[in-house]
This record gives structure tokens, C-alpha cells and sequence, in this order.
């Protein structure tokens, strides 16, 4: 183990610029996960005006959540190969390139092709932020860092439909893309005069592993795509069972490979780390949960209290909000004490959450449900920034990069997973109790069975946290005040 050398970050409390950095690394961050969710907003318009269906026309979704979890490994590694720094600061224009695209397309394919190019420069940012917290900030400071970012990550993923429904209403769904364009642009040029310009100890020498990458790409895409159109195929479908048995061959194909590769993608041996193990399983199982909620509760708020669109988005700020004014503050807090109290005691808030959720009725004040929301805000505050500085603390300072896109992966993964359980859990209900089918319109679905349904995905949902909270109690009760060579 080796503690933070002031020689290595420029000054015993980091480099002199580092709450100037900071910024512009939450930017990045708040940028990369807003559109993430940003667009689900728009897909019923964008669908009319580019007289495509629904289902086509959720492919700007799924292809931009797809494309990041299978190029964040990647970017990790080539940047402990070519600098942190480097590769953060390409992603801004990548972004920002990509989302002027998307702003102009007139054409679905040219709309979904460009959430691609979007994406990978989403995942540039995503895989290096954390690693430049790393780089740039003591062990003593990592916490409060972590906690700010954290906070970007929240507000991005769930102030999306808000903010992204306001700019519709006034200027059309071009606009939810051209609002990027200058906030990259401005990141971009900030960063060639604020990013350390070097940003790795040492870099990584040898062949880069093409064939582990493809392996791992194609496996990860056939596994969340099939896991995304599962409800609607049918589990038991030719179609679903096909898909499983080639991600699961692709992806243990991927395992041997980079077990025997010289220069891995993944390097399995940081897995042989308790904390970083069940820090790691810990987020998802947080992110898959609180995807339950972000997915399913604008259904309810509409269907069944039948509140407008502007009225729900602004009932689900709750949940950032809380989180904006608590991770900070729990970040500053696990800096002195450690992660493990505030890792597990959020994931059980959360818990709790889940279980108040399940009483909810037909006839609930709009207040009650956003407080109820805020809920979850203390709990992921709680847990987010402490569990991400104990995470990034066990990364050798060489593979901080690879260290910071494993953790960005698990995160988007457990977002379209939480996505996929909910929307089953949630259809398979109903449709024992009314026999309506997955793809049929929930607006004339009486609320009782609606209801019945809703509360099975949470009590499910509560039983996720309650696994995350297990998982992260394992990885002691110590402060992680070092880190790894």
C-alpha cells in the first residue's frame, strides 16, 4: 500500500489548481449522464417528427447507453497508455461534435448515428474523471471531490426529463442536443489551459489486446440488448435464449482471453481487492435499484395521479436535490471516519425508501411522493461519493484510468439493467392481474392493478438495496485512507 507522495501531486494538499480542475471535470461529468436520459423525454416527439414508430425511435436511447458500457473499458485502458488528461479533453469535443450531429439529423439513422459518436465521447469523460479526482486531489480531499462529482453524476441521470422537457416545450427536441455544443466547446478549451498535462505515473507499454476488445465489446452489446428487449420478445423466446447463449459465450471467451492476454483490458486481479470488489457490485446493485424508481415513477405520477408532464418533472427533482445538498457533505464526512458507515447506511435508507414507496395509493399528495423521493436522495448521497473515493483508492496509480471506466461501466450497466427488471417485474404483474400485454398503452389500465404492479417492481427494489448494503458491509469497517501501488 502507498500513501498520497506530495512530490507526485505538486504541493502536500494537491495540485494548486485543483478546485479549478474540479470544475471542470463535473462539468464533463454532468454533461456525459444528463443525455443518458435527457432524450427519453423527447423520443414521443422526435417519433412524430420523424414519422418513425416508438420502438425504432428508442434506439436513440439504447444505442447511446450501449455504446458507452462497451467502450468504457477501452478508453480506460488506452488512457493510462496515452494520458488522462489527453483523452478527457478529446471526449469534450467528441461531445460536443457528436450532439451538433444530433441536432441537424433529419433522419433516424442519421439521429441514432450520431448518439453513437455522442457516446463515445461520453465515455471518453466518463472513465477519466474520476481518475483525474485521483490524480489531482490528496487522499485527504478525495472524499469531499468525490462527493461533488458524485452529486453531477445524480443530477445529469435525473434532472434529464426536467430540464430536457422545458427546452421541448419552448424550442423543439433539436434543442436538447445544440445545448451541448457550447458547454463542450467551453470544457474543451478550458481543459488545454487547467488539465495537468500529464496525468500517469507510468504508462502502460505493450500491444493493445484488439482481440479481447472485440471479444468484450460484442459480448456486453448482445447482453444488455438482449436484456433490454427481453420483456418484449418473450424471456422464454428463441430470440431471448439465443442472445443469452452468445453473450454469455462471448463474454466467458472474453474472461480466458484476458486471463492469457499480456496487456489485458480488464485486469482481473483488482478483483482479488476485497473493498474494490464489493465496492464495485455495491454501485450497480444501487444503480439498478434506483433505475425501479427513475423509470417507473413518471407512469405513476401520470397514469395514476394524472399530473402533467412539467408537474412530474419537477416532483423528481426531489431526488437530486437532496442528493446535491448530502454528498458533499458526506464526502467531507467519510474523508474523516471512512466509507463503510455512510456505503452501507445509504443503501438501507434506500431500503426503507423502497418499502414506504410500497404504500402509496391511488390518492397521494404530489408533495408526499417528492418527499418520499427526497428519501433517496440522502441515501445515494450517502453512498455514492464515499463508496466512489473508497473504490478509486484501491487503484494502482498506473491504472487509475482503467480503474475509473470499470467504475463508470458498472454504473450504466446497472442503469439498463434496473431499466429491464423494472419494466418486466412491472408487465409480468399486470398481466397476471389483467391480462394487458407488455406492449400495450398503460393509460386506460385501471389503477388498482396498476398499482398492485408498481408495488411489486419496488418491494423488488428494496430487496436489491437491502443485497447492495450486505455486499458493502463486506468491505470492512476501516477508513481507506491509502492507496494501492
Amino acid at each position: 500500500m502507498l500513501a498520497s507522495n506530495p512530490k507526485q501531486l505538486g504541493t502536500k494538499d494537491g495540485n494548486p489548481r485543483k478546485w479549478w480542475i474540479l470544475g471542470n471535470v463535473s462539468v464533463g461529468t454532468f454533461m456525459a449522464t444528463l443525455d443518458g436520459s435527457i432524450a427519453n423525454v423527447g423520443l414521443p416527439t422526435i417519433s412524430e417528427s420523424l414519422h418513425v414508430p416508438l420502438h425504432l425511435v428508442q434506439w436513440v436511447v439504447t444505442a447511446y447507453l450501449l455504446t458507452i458500457c462497451a467502450m468504457l473499458p477501452l478508453v480506460g485502458n488506452l488512457a493510462d497508455r496515452f494520458g488522462r488528461s489527453r483523452l478527457y479533453n478529446i471526449g469534450f469535443l467528441i461531445f460536443a461534435a457528436g450532439s451538433a450531429c444530433c441536432g441537424l439529423s433529419g433522419t433516424i439513422a442519421m439521429l441514432i448515428g450520431s448518439r453513437i459518436l455522442q457516446a463515445i465521447g461520453a465515455a471518453l469523460l466518463m472513465a477519466n474523471s474520476q481518475a483525474l479526482v485521483v490524480t489531482t486531489f490528496p487522499v485527504h480531499q478525495r472524499g469531499r471531490a468525490f462527493g461533488i462529482t458524485g452529486t453531477m453524476v445524480s443530477l445529469g441521470s435525473l434532472s434529464g426529463p426536467a430540464i430536457g422537457g422545458v427546452l421541448i416545450g419552448y424550442f423543439g427536441w433539436p434543442s436538447i442536443f445544440w445545448v451541448n455544443v457550447p458547454i463542450g466547446v467551453l470544457g474543451f478549451v478550458l481543459g488545454l489551459f487547467l488539465l495537468p498535462k500529464r496525468t500517469t505515473e507510468s504508462a502502460v507499454s505493450g500491444r493493445f489486446d484488439y482481440a479481447g476488445s472485440a471479444l468484450f465489446v460484442v459480448g456486453i452489446v448482445a447482453l444488455l440488448y438482449t436484456v433490454s428487449n427481453g420483456d418484449v420478445w418473450g424471456w422464454s423466446s428463441a430470440y431471448s435464449l439465443l442472445g443469452l447463449a452468445m453473450a454469455i459465450l462471448l463474454l466467458f471467451g472474453f474472461g480466458i482471453r484476458e486471463r492469457l492476454a499480456k496487456n489485458p483490458i480488464i485486469d482481473f486481479s483488482l478483483y482479488k481487492n476485497r473493498i474494490f470488489t464489493s465496492a464495485s457490485f455495491a454501485a450497480m446493485l444501487s444503480f439498478i435499484s434506483l433505475f425501479c424508481t427513475n423509470t417507473m415513477m413518471p407512469f405513476y405520477l401520470e397514469d395514476v395521479l394524472h399530473v402533467s408532464p412539467q408537474v412530474t418533472g419537477t416532483t423528481m427533482m426531489a431526488y437530486p436535490l437532496a442528493m446535491a445538498v448530502i454528498a458533499p457533505f458526506a464526502g467531507w464526512v467519510s474523508d474523516r471516519i471512512g466509507p463503510y458507515v455512510l456505503t452501507t447506511g445509504g443503501l438501507a435508507l434506500n431500503a426503507v425508501g423502497f418499502i414506504l414507496l410500497s404504500l402509496l395509493s391511488t390518492h397521494v399528495a404530489v408533495w408526499l411522493v417528492a418527499l418520499h423521493l427526497a428519501i433517496f436522495g440522502v441515501g445515494q448521497g450517502m453512498f455514492q461519493s464515499p463508496n466512489n473515493s473508497s473504490l478509486m483508492g484501491t487503484a494502482p496509480r498506473a491504472k487509475t484510468g482503467l480503474v475509473g471506466g470499470l467504475n463508470a461501466l458498472v454504473r450504466n450497466i446497472g442503469m439498463v439493467l434496473g431499466i429491464a427488471l423494472s419494466v418486466s417485474l412491472f408487465s409480468a404483474r399486470l398481466h397476471a392481474l389483467t391480462g394487458v400485454s407488455a406492449q400495450a398503452s398503460l393509460a386506460n389500465v385501471p389503477s388498482h392493478p396498476f398499482i398492485a404492479a408498481l408495488h411489486t417492481v419496488f418491494w423488488a427494489a428494496a430487496g436489491v438495496c437491502i443485497a447492495g448494503a450486505l455486499i458493502s458491509s463486506l468491505r470492512g469497517g476501516k477508513p481507506n485512507l491509502q492507496r494501492a501501488n
